[in-house]
């Protein structure tokens, strides 16, 4: 049947909001490190990282160990989300000040407007809040452990953990000559996001920014917040906070080398070396087709599961695979947007 529209209401979108801080960077860094999934997918080398660990304290890398057994990394970006920190003493004077019921309610995660009496049950203690708070994050990896860790730990413990590992990962990595230009490209990313404001859609910003996520408006998120981060490119990272979606997106390349407009955008880089390997691209020939297993693409390609795993982990870094209900599928907006990206370098 035909609609006949008689509103000129326009569909709502939501605001964009950009931040960017060394303290993010350092919550971030801290959470890349301890991520042995992804770790080796990283911009950054083997070699760096192995230098980075030999290099650090025993206190420090006793504290990552307790970070990687309990994401407790996640704490760190929900304490950061709660006001705007100007410096690390700011941000651990607020974490002493907590009380054991506040600090434990910030690290539990956002999972809706609806389940917020059960968040604030759970950080009470009470077992049943808990139980439901972990049913409803299930099919998250990490996430009913990391409640479990949250609503039991002694508060005076957590406190002195994500204190310690916040400041020694800042004095002896971020302070550290080879991230002394980061604050220069968080910032140089920053502003020219802040200077698109006024000339993109919010979504359009939103793909830009992140390499061709596309995020559409939804009715409870009146805000999405844009953080540049360096450490963990070429990642998006995605989170929810109450009304609130927030990318930490990796910089660009021109943020990087910004005088240097032969440099082209990591996006555009990405895409032409995960799309310049024949099996990779027998890959996008099955997804687009249909989506697939990684137990089905295993059998079609006739190469080893873990060797496959390696090949989609690069199409998804690419943003050119997702995974969606425990199957991959092709993005057919990052090949699609591939010409665009090209001419724009040639123009620009």
């Amino acid at each position: 049947m035909d609609v006949i529209n008689i509103t000129n209401r326009k569909r709502e979108t939501y605001e964009i909001k950009l931040e960017y801080s060394l303290l993010w960077e350092t919550a971030l860094g801290i959470a890349a490190i301890t991520n042995k999934s992804l770790i080796n997918t990283l911009e950054l080398s083997i070699d760096y990282l192995v230098n980075l660990k030999s290099s650090l304290s025993e206190e420090l890398i006793k504290q990552l160990k307790y970070v990687e057994e309990n994401n407790t990394w996640k704490a760190l970006l929900q304490i950061l989300h709660m006001q705007s920190f100007k410096s690390m003493t700011e941000f651990t004077v607020y974490i002493e000040q907590l009380s054991s019921q506040e600090l434990k309610y910030i690290s539990l995660p956002f999972t809706g407007y609806k389940t917020e009496e059960t968040r604030v049950n759970a950080s009470h203690g009470e077992e049943i809040a808990i139980a439901q708070l972990k049913s409803l994050t299930a099919n998250n990896e990490f996430l009913p452990n990391y409640i479990d860790f949250i609503c039991n730990i002694d508060e005076e413990l957590l406190k002195e953990h994500l204190i310690n590992v916040m400041t020694r990962w800042h004095n002896e990595v971020i302070e550290k000559d080879d991230f002394s230009s980061v604050n220069f490209i968080l910032r140089s990313d920053y502003e020219s996001k802040r200077q698109m404001l006024s000339q993109m859609s919010p979504e359009d910003l939103v793909k830009w920014a992140t390499g061709g996520i596309n995020y559409l408006p939804e009715p409870s998120v009146r805000t999405v917040l844009l953080i540049p981060q360096f450490i963990y490119r070429p990642w998006n990272i995605e989170a929810d906070i109450e009304g609130t979606k927030v990318f930490y997106y990796p910089v660009a390349n021109e943020s990087i080398n910004p005088s240097n407009r032969y440099v082209p955008d990591n996006s555009l880089v990405l895409k032409h070396k995960a799309l310049g390997d024949e099996v990779r691209l027998r890959i996008v020939k099955l997804l687009n087709e249909k989506e697939l297993t990684l137990q089905e693409i295993t059998e079609k390609i006739d190469l080893g599961k873990s060797t496959i795993h390696h090949h989609l982990k690069i199409l998804r870094s690419a943003k050119i695979v997702s995974i969606n209900n425990s199957k991959y599928c092709l993005e057919f907006n990052a090949l699609e947007s591939l010409s665009v990206e090209f001419e724009r370098f040639l123009n620009k």
